[in-house]
This record gives C-alpha cells, sequence and structure tokens, in this order.
C-alpha cells in the first residue's frame, strides 16, 4: 500500500509511519521540518511543507492509495484554522489527482463525541482550554463529510504512550458511552488496518479502551 501521512513526526502520526514500514508499506509524509522528522528508510518518502501550502499537499499526494491526516496544535488563545483550511487543501489534491480514501483524527469532543469524556474534560478542560481547537476540528469534519471521498473520522479518547496491544472498542454509536484511555500505537494501529480493509468509510468512529 502507498501511503501519505501527514502529521508525522510526532503521536499517531509517528507510530503510524514506524507500523506502516515495518508491515511492508511504501509511505510518504509531509512534514513541515525535515529535522524533526529524524528518520530514513528505503521505503519513506518525505515532502517538506505545510499542510496550508496547496503546493506542498499537491506534491505529497499523487499516487497515494490512501490519506491520513493526524496533525495537531497547542492549546490557543486566538481563532484555529488549520484544520479546516488544511483540510480543505488535502481533499482539493486528493480530488485533482483521483485519490479516494482519506482517514483523518480529530479528538473526543468532536462532532457526536461531545459530552462524552467525562465531567472535568466536558465541562473544565476542554472549554478552557480546547474550545477554539475543537471548534476547528468540527468544521473539518464537516468538510470532509461534504467532500464526496470515501473517508473515515477517527475520535482517540484520551491518548497514552502505553503499548500497542490491538484489543480496544470502535464505537459508531455512543449514546452512554464514557470515553477512558487509549495508547496513540493503537490508534495507529486501527488506522492502519482500516486504510486496508475499508470496514468503515463514511463513518465518524469514537476509539477507547
Amino acid at each position: 500500500m502507498k501511503l501519505l501521512i501527514i502529521g508525522a513526526t510526532r503521536g499517531i502520526g509517528r507510530r503510524l509511519l514506524e507500523q506502516a514500514l515495518a508491515e511492508g508499506h511504501q509511505v510518504t509524509v509531509l512534514v513541515r521540518s525535515l529535522r524533526r522528522l529524524g528518520l530514513s528508510h528505503e521505503r519513506l518518502t518525505v515532502v517538506e511543507g505545510d499542510i496550508l501550502d496547496p503546493q506542498a499537499v499537491a506534491r505529497a499526494v499523487p499516487g497515494q492509495d490512501g490519506v491520513c491526516v493526524t496533525i495537531g496544535v497547542k492549546p490557543a488563545l486566538k481563532p484555529v484554522t488549520v484544520f479546516s483550511r488544511g483540510t480543505e487543501n488535502v481533499i482539493a489534491a486528493m480530488n485533482e489527482f483521483s485519490v479516494r480514501t482519506l482517514v483523518c483524527v480529530t479528538g473526543i469532543g468532536a462532532g457526536e463525541s461531545k459530552n462524552h469524556g467525562g465531567f472535568l474534560y466536558d465541562r473544565i478542560f476542554k472549554p478552557l482550554l480546547l474550545r477554539r481547537i475543537y471548534a476547528d476540528k468540527d468544521r473539518q469534519e464537516e468538510i470532509i463529510r461534504r467532500s464526496g471521498l470515501d473517508w473515515v473520522i477517527v475520535r482517540p479518547s484520551f491518548l497514552t504512550n502505553g503499548p500497542l496491544t490491538g484489543k480496544y472498542r470502535v464505537l459508531t454509536e455512543q449514546k452512554g458511552i464514557k470515553a477512558r484511555k487509549i495508547s496513540r500505537a493503537d490508534v495507529a494501529h486501527f488506522i492502519l488496518r482500516e486504510l486496508q480493509e475499508t470496514r468503515y468509510l463514511g463513518k465518524a468512529l469514537l476509539l477507547t479502551y
């Protein structure tokens, strides 16, 4: 499989990159800094650029079997637009080069997963620190839903640096669910399986233990 990862220098994207290479896939990454990536491999192609730069995105998309967006930002006091604007650039390039499959990581608190994180997260942490981020993640999800692509939205619960277990819940219905934790490695494991099996196309999923 030929896979493009946008957001591969850390977190879920980094775990996805490592797992994909370990399984023998051909991986392209779009990164803002070659130095921050700090990895070379015979099956790894690195495109230096920003998701907000349409030309950089267009250099990375052609020939891929699937695209995965795993970008993240720190809490901000100013309006956040990188998720929605960046995703618009990705979708435009995918349509231009006839790449169909998009997996995008948002998070617990986006879309229908609102109010499933527990009192402290839902009532204090998210409104105070993550409100602007999740407002843009909501815009990002809506853009994906309207894209016409074969898409999957992945909303991980509370992330840890724990090990890969391969044992987690994939929830399409969140009624009555309170999110727990999940390792970044297990989120990457799900994404890689889904890119190959496409079992959840057109769905937004909550991943949790």
